[in-house]
């Protein structure tokens, strides 16, 4: 864990919300089996009109939200640790939010920016050029619409800028579901029957120290996976054909497992020798989730900062935005056509964009992810001294796993129990996710404005759920 940010303990609740809300300061309450009676007709309707390809296991249709707190079409309530997959950061309902984006709908919703330039996408970019920390003196951002096209974009601006056509990625990783970006994707259940993927994509072997060979040291560890990079130029791709390696700060769908720094420096020395492009796919761990804006803040400050970063999710708080920024060096060594987007920076989500920014600086947004995440690893890591069934807790500030195993000595996969620690959670008002190539960890990933009391009311939801699921094997 990172707790390098001292919290402001005056802090007790959530600041600058709707105080007449009550919602926003509730705590978790199902009153029926779940899904109750409205949610069950719209469930219904759901399974005859969306593809069941579009996954989902919760029986929960959401009517309005507040905070971190969730209310269903049947009044029961819920603490979300989900949190649209890490979209809604600064919560649900920030008032300053929703008058931002009436405003501009009463000017107008939409004017591309290839077309007519608004100022909301001219302020947004200023604002990110100022606080993101890539590996350059001025910087330079264009918009998208989600973390894929982010992802692609970066990976695009990186070819064009080198002249090279390569690409490393690393086991675990997701980073979308286009045609390129699921290539990148690690699992293969993101492209099974879709393929062949594309090409000039070449795997790595992920840090997971967790799952580093037995008996290593952690510095044994870090030389373990550098030497398994190394191979990867040997054997599939020399370092001078390769334009960018594309790495997620803390992996997401991967479990949650931390890029360690120091094999993040080893990257930045590595791409330094061979002009390569570091970039930093921070769609889910952006925007105050690790108790800086960007773990790429810590990267900076200790001296390997990357040259590209991609970002989405809670930008938008809820609306459909995402970002790429670099060094305005690499931005204007782009062939011109190779980068735009219809709707990317659409007025709308750029309005909400610029009121996250301010958002979680008044709130002091990386204060209260560094607390809450403080909370939170504190009590897995005593659940983990207690149960035999939690086998690691990893993360940075408030992007936690927790990692399930059938035995500590093995480290064999426990899906099985996850899946029943999340439907007694949910039946209980707690909404998590699964992570991990086995689907065998549990994220922490709730909207950074819970109060200290939401916390803990969670917390005790989900060791009840770990109890109750132990107790059906």
């Amino acid at each position: 864990m990172s707790h390098d940010v001292p919290f402001d303990l005056k802090m007790k609740g959530v600041l600058f919300m709707l105080e007449t809300d009550e919602l926003q300061g509730a705590l978790p309450q199902v009153a029926m089996p779940l899904p109750g009676p409205n949610a069950k007709k719209i469930l219904a309707k759901r399974a005859e009109n969306v593809p069941s390809a579009v996954l989902c296991n919760y029986p929960v249709v959401i009517d309005r939200g507040s905070g971190a707190m969730i209310e269903d079409v049947d009044g029961n309530r819920f603490l979300d640790w989900v949190a649209g997959v890490g979209v809604m950061n600064v919560g649900y309902g920030q008032q300053r939010v929703i008058d931002a984006v009436k405003q501009q709908a009463d000017r107008f919703f939409h004017g591309m920016i290839n077309i007519t330039t608004h100022a909301n996408y001219v302020d947004l970019a200023a604002r990110i050029n100022e606080l993101a920390p890539v590996n350059a003196d001025t910087r330079k951002t264009m918009f998208v619409n989600s973390g894929a096209e982010a992802v692609e974009n970066a990976v695009k601006i990186a070819k064009s800028f080198t002249g090279r056509g390569d690409v490393i990625v690393f086991s675990g990783a997701f980073h979308g579901r286009t045609a390129l970006t699921s290539t990148m994707t690690a699992k293969k259940t993101y492209s099974y029957g879709i393929e062949p993927a594309m090409g000039g994509i070449h795997r790595a072997e992920f840090p997971y120290l967790y799952r580093a060979p037995r008996g290593y040291s952690r510095e044994e560890s870090i030389q373990y996976y550098l030497d398994k990079l190394q191979y990867v130029f040997e054997q599939a791709v020399p370092a001078k054909q390769v334009a960018a390696i594309v790495i997620e700060p803390i992996q997401g769908e991967g479990g949650f497992i931390p890029a360690p720094f120091e094999y993040v420096a080893a990257l930045r020395k590595i791409c330094d020798e061979n002009g390569i492009m570091l970039v930093a796919d921070e769609v889910q761990s952006g925007f105050a989730r690790s108790g800086k804006l960007f773990v790429s803040n810590y990267w900076k400050e200790k001296g390997f900062a990357p040259d590209i970063i991609a970002m989405a999710k809670s930008i938008g708080a809820g609306l459909p935005l995402a970002a790429v920024t670099a060094g305005s060096h690499i931005m204007e060594g782009v062939q011109p056509g190779i980068v735009g987007s219809t709707f990317g920076g659409n007025a709308l989500a750029c309005a909400a964009g610029l009121q996250v920014l301010d958002i979680i600086k008044d709130q002091k947004l990386t204060d209260r992810a560094t607390r809450i995440g403080q909370m939170a690893f504190d009590r897995f890591t005593d659940m983990k001294s207690r149960y035999e069934e939690i086998g690691d807790v990893r993360g940075i500030g408030s992007m936690i796993g927790v990692e399930f195993v059938k035995d500590k000595e093995t480290k064999e996969p426990y899906p099985e129990l996850v899946s029943k620690i999340i439907k007694h959670a949910v039946s209980h008002g707690l909404i998590m996710e699964n992570a991990g190539v086995h689907d065998n960890v549990i994220r922490f990933l709730s909207p950074l404005v819970a109060t200290e009391e939401q916390i803990k009311a969670g917390l005790g939801i989900y060791e009840d759920a770990i109890k109750e699921s132990l107790a059906e094997f």
